[in-house]
């Protein structure tokens, strides 16, 4: 809670430049940054082949040689290495290298995340408008919390925003309404002790317990915290069942002394239906 004061890749050319070329160190150059101060040589030559994917829709063996200045037998174990992990394919007809399913299947995850976050922000915004306080989006990770997008109360005492922070899921209302999603094997394997970590004197420490809060949100549709990840900051979640098994949450998040029952009731019932209504835009 806080007042109102407070809150080495290459760039390659294209194979047109590269054919019958040795890269060079002006061409070494990266637009990303700085190079780092131990540079791994076989991970920069993997990572500069498949920026070629930028402009090229595929990549010969004798190219990849010819622009790394390393013999063939050096960029077979490299373009090797790549199609196991899936990050190329070989075309069966011209032997050329191809992007691959992994980089696709990146592509498509950092694309449906900007999409998820793009329909969830008008929910957001309207849960904001209605009650002047910090309203949060999150995405479970295992046992964590990660908080992807937020939007933080005006009001001069308010919870200032979490929005790129990864806290304990046990901790927080919104990693427990995600939780309360999975089924009890799931809920095993990712908590195979009893022991769970702590923020605060709040936060619920066993599995077991955590196991009965569970049984309670599912019945309740919502899930609170109360001052369990910090001190002075209480919640109330509802969560969201994405697409390929993704869960995520919404929260608003209020200082403790104006939090009242009467209060966390109406948001519990507010965030359930803003939950319900996100599910239907991710179908």
């Amino acid at each position: 809670m806080k007042p109102a004061s407070a809150a080495v890749p290459t760039v390659p050319p294209t194979l047109g430049t590269i054919q019958g070329m040795r890269s060079t160190e002006t061409e070494d150059g990266s637009k990303y940054g700085p190079p780092p101060q131990y540079p791994i040589e076989s991970v920069d030559n993997a990572l500069r082949l498949l920026l070629l994917f930028e402009t090229q829709p595929s990549i010969r063996l004798t190219d990849a040689s010819t622009y790394l200045g390393v013999a063939s037998s050096t960029a077979h174990r490299l373009m090797g290495m790549l199609l196991y992990r899936g990050f190329v394919r070989q075309n069966p007809a011209t032997r050329a290298y191809e992007p691959g399913q992994a980089l696709s299947s990146i592509a498509f995850a950092i694309r449906r995340q900007v999409d998820i976050r793009t329909l969830a922000r008008p929910v957001l915004e309207r849960i904001f408008e209605q009650t002047g306080e910090t309203v949060h989006f999150a995405r479970l990770e295992r046992t964590d919390v990660q908080f992807i997008d937020a939007i933080e109360s005006r009001r001069a005492v308010r919870v200032g925003s979490r929005q790129g922070l990864t806290l304990p899921a046990n901790c927080t209302a919104t990693g427990k309404a995600m939780l309360s999603l999975l089924g009890e094997k799931q809920l095993r394997n990712l908590y195979p002790g009893q022991e769970l970590p702590k923020l605060t004197t709040n936060s619920i420490t066993s599995r077991s317990d955590l196991e009965r809060e569970l049984d309670e949100i599912r019945h309740r549709g919502y899930a609170n915290s109360r001052e369990e990840s910090e001190d002075g900051v209480t919640s109330v979640a509802a969560a969201v069942a994405g697409p390929s098994g993704t869960v995520y949450g919404i929260n608003v998040s209020v200082p403790a002394h104006r939090m009242s029952e009467e209060l966390r009731s109406d948001l519990g019932g507010m965030l359930r239906a803003a939950a319900e209504e996100l599910q239907g835009r991710l179908v």
